[in-house]
């Protein structure tokens, strides 16, 4: 990672609005009479019915939703005791963190106040604002007091994240990488240089894994904390050792852990070769860790390395922690953060580490493959499915551990919310994505050469949505497979130019010839053809071979669905084809077609693609709500598209007389359902939410998705090719790993339904 300077961190923190974190209103508020609602008199109701009852303001308030993030910068990160004030930059990072990795809203409350009883006593009298409380940056001792106290007064979750974070993450670090040693917790030797919050923190968390208290060296910056020593606090005796064991070099030696949470530099060479075979360091000074990550494994190759830095692996950061524990306690109600919480959300990190990772993480961080192992301990704090994972058994532990005021009764339901929180995912894609695992299908993949394809490949075996079939040259491909690290020793790989393939483009030439001989194509030309991945591939799918194709990755979207034209052809009698794009947005899914195929559509080209569309979002078990799209509204002009869409609707109205379709219409009528029912309310859509949009002309279509996915930041699925007898699907140009998957898994679902199965 590139040197950050004085002048871009300033700049980052005074351009624009500055600071980091707004308040963004939730209700309208365009109207008197809203204002009225919003303040005064409207108010009003919901402050009685809180009177009467505390637990509506979860109903009427944002109290469920609101943490506070409260320090008196006594203890700010690597800076010190620099003062409350000096301190809010840091709290409302923090404050941005919950937002944006959790949807949690803060407010920062910089308290000037260092006396414990009277810090105790203004987040006692504020508390009743919030859902939870986030201690941040006070120093030790005064942090653990703090906190107990706090904890045992109020009935909102208290954490001090200096303390329980860095043990949270530290320990998931920490039981992967015994996994990995095959070593057990309850043997190890740990020494711990620091012995400060965080670190006193650390130990009693780990202890609570099951690491022994007479295995554990601690030391602070005069030595261990040993029976020689008199100037410790009633915190650090707890850790006194009664052993002759005064430095860390002394401590080191045989040491199977190291704990370093002091300061850079302290941990020598020399001192990690006198440790254990294959010794675990986590150096976790900031910025610079007690041994640097190039000096630890030069002078070990059997260590695994953790430190705080993101430029290194296994960062142990608390990002990973903080906001999805939080998320799981509020949406529980939970009356504290226990023990059995920050367990859940210790394995849940450890459990995560151990799936494959999604490209948008590798991508992320420049990486080709991250894969679990020595150099991959603990998840990355960009990965998305941190908060399904961790949020969800954060609430689930406090539910049966009786602390959750709020009970949740379908787990699944809640995991789909938190999916649905951060518009990351979607039921929709879940649930093509566990259909076609019903009965995985063999997908051929006709550009195997590039390694987003073979990583999709594997993706997709190991959460068993498809049988993959890799198309292209054997060695190229086996190359690429060893040099990422890839599980694809069991994928048949075909090369369709080989001689050993000679007797299958025969095959091939004969059946392609068959079907175009009338239409002036030689056998010479069909054999010749058959040397083309893309005309071999969907042979395959043809002959029942395979039951699924993907292509289109690195080529032309025309070159790529002529084979399927000529080979497999169309499922109407108006030989007609269409593509369509699913846009996920926090809305939920819209289906827009025809972006993809029909240059300037007919009348009767938008009739059947209006047709097919809504067959196809059948499939998805939700019903098509479609609208039209022109430049104008029901009639308003005579001419253009706009006539060649109310000609089309006319058709649907007379012969699909149960599809809900109207138009022709603007787009913000097609989006705004209360608009459209106020000035148009003859439509047949009435003032239903619409989910599915026609486009007049390829142009609009593809220029619409495009802006959603760029400008919109909304995920694309797609195209998905309609009309197409067999499942051939055509990806995008250079499309990305997840949308290779999910096209896979589409192409998997047409399949089955194409064999008889339920669809989708």
């Amino acid at each position: 990672m590139a040197k950050i300077t004085k002048q871009e961190a300033l700049d980052y923190h005074e351009q624009g609005r500055p600071g980091k974190i707004e308040v963004i209103p939730t209700t309208s508020y365009s109207t008197q009479r809203d204002l009225s609602l919003a303040y005064t008199p409207g108010v009003a109701e919901p402050c009685l019915e809180i009177e009467s009852n505390p637990e509506d303001a979860f109903r009427y308030t944002a109290k469920g939703n609101l943490v506070a993030v409260i320090s008196n910068g006594t203890a700010v990160l690597g800076l010190g005791d620099i003062g409350a004030l000096a301190g809010k930059p840091v709290m409302e990072g923090k404050g941005l963190l919950f937002k944006v990795f959790a949807d949690v809203d803060v407010f920062d409350i910089e308290v000037n106040e260092t006396n414990i009883d009277k810090f105790i006593e203004i987040v006692k009298a504020i508390a009743p604002t919030f859902g939870g409380i986030n201690l941040e940056d006070i120093k030790a001792p005064e942090c653990f007091e703090i906190e107990d106290r706090l904890k045992e007064d109020l009935d909102i979750p208290v954490f001090h994240d200096d303390q329980h974070g860095t043990a949270i993450i530290s320990g998931a670090g920490l039981l992967n990488a015994l996994e990995l040693n095959k070593k057990k917790i309850d043997e190890i030797k740990i020494v711990v240089n620091g012995a400060g919050a965080s670190a006193v923190s650390c130990i009693r968390f780990y202890m609570t894994l099951g690491v022994k208290k007479e295995n554990v060296i601690m030391l602070d910056s005069k030595g261990v904390l040993n029976k020689k020593r008199q100037d410790l606090n009633e915190i650090k005796k707890q850790f006194v050792i009664d052993k002759d064991v005064d430095t860390l070099e002394e401590a080191i030696k045989g040491a199977d852990v190291f704990l370093g949470l002091s300061v850079g530099g302290v941990l020598r060479k020399e001192m990690v070769k006198t440790m254990a075979p294959d010794p675990i360091v986590f150096a976790m000074a900031n910025p610079n860790p007690e041994i640097t990550y190039e000096d630890a494994t030069e002078t070990r190759d059997d260590i695994i390395m953790a430190t705080g830095r993101s430029d290194y692996p296994n960062q142990i950061n608390n990002v990973l922690g903080f906001p999805f524990i939080f998320r799981g306690a509020l949406d529980v109600r939970a009356t504290t953060i226990n023990e059995e919480m920050k367990i859940a959300a210790c394995k849940a990190l450890a459990d995560l580490a151990k799936k494959p990772v999604p490209e948008h993480v590798n991508a992320a961080y420049n990486v080709t493959n991250l894969k679990f192992g020595r150099e991959y301990i603990i998840p990355k704090p960009l990965d998305h499915r941190l908060i399904t994972n961790v949020a969800f058994a954060v609430a689930k532990a406090a539910t049966e551990s009786g602390v959750a005021k709020r009970k949740i009764t379908d787990w699944n339901a809640y995991r789909e919310e938190l999916d649905k929180r951060l518009g990351y995912e979607v039921t929709l894609i879940r649930n093509i994505r566990e259909k076609a695992m019903e009965d995985p299908k063999r997908v051929v993949f006709t550009e195997a050469n590039h390694f987003k394809i073979l990583k999709a490949a594997e993706s997709v075996i190991l959460n068993g949505i498809a049988k993959p079939v890799l198309l292209g040259n054997k060695e190229e491909i086996r190359q690429a497979v060893e040099e990422s690290n890839l599980e694809l020793e069991k994928v048949p790989v075909i090369d369709p130019k080989s001689p050993e393939e000679a007797k299958r483009r025969g095959k091939y030439a004969q059946i392609y010839f068959e079907k175009r001989r009338r239409k002036g194509v030689t056998y010479d030309e069909a054999l010749e053809l058959m040397y083309n991945r893309d005309y071999f591939g969907v042979m395959m799918v043809e002959s029942g071979e395979c039951d699924a194709l993907i292509s289109g990755f690195l080529s032309k979207y025309a070159d790529t669905i002529r084979p399927a034209l000529e080979i497999i052809g169309t499922t109407n009698s108006q030989k007609h084809i269409a593509g369509i794009y699913i846009v996920i947005t926090k809305k939920g899914p819209f289906f827009f077609s025809d972006t993809t195929v029909n240059i300037q559509p007919s009348v009767q080209t938008l009739v059947e693609t209006t047709v097919l569309t809504a067959d196809e979002v059948r499939k998805y078990n939700i019903e098509p709500r479609i609208a039209m799209l022109s430049y104008s509204n029901f009639g308003s002009q005579r001419g253009g598209s706009p006539k060649l869409v109310q000609e089309a609707v006319e058709i649907l109205h007379r012969d699909y007389p149960d599809l809900i379709v109207d138009g022709e219409m603007q787009a913000n009528f097609a989006f705004n359902p209360e608009l459209r029912k106020k000035k148009f309310p003859f439509s047949k859509l009435a003032d239903k939410e619409v989910n599915t949009i026609i486009f007049p002309d390829l142009s609009s279509g593809n220029i619409a998705y495009k802006m959603m996915q760029e400008i919109g930041s909304s995920e694309v699925i797609g195209p998905i090719l309609i009309g197409i007898a067999k499942p051939i699907h055509i990806l995008q140009l250079e499309s990305s790993v997840r949308e290779i998957i999910n096209m896979a898994a589409i192409a998997v679902v047409d399949a089955q339904c194409l064999a008889g199965e339920t669809c989708r």
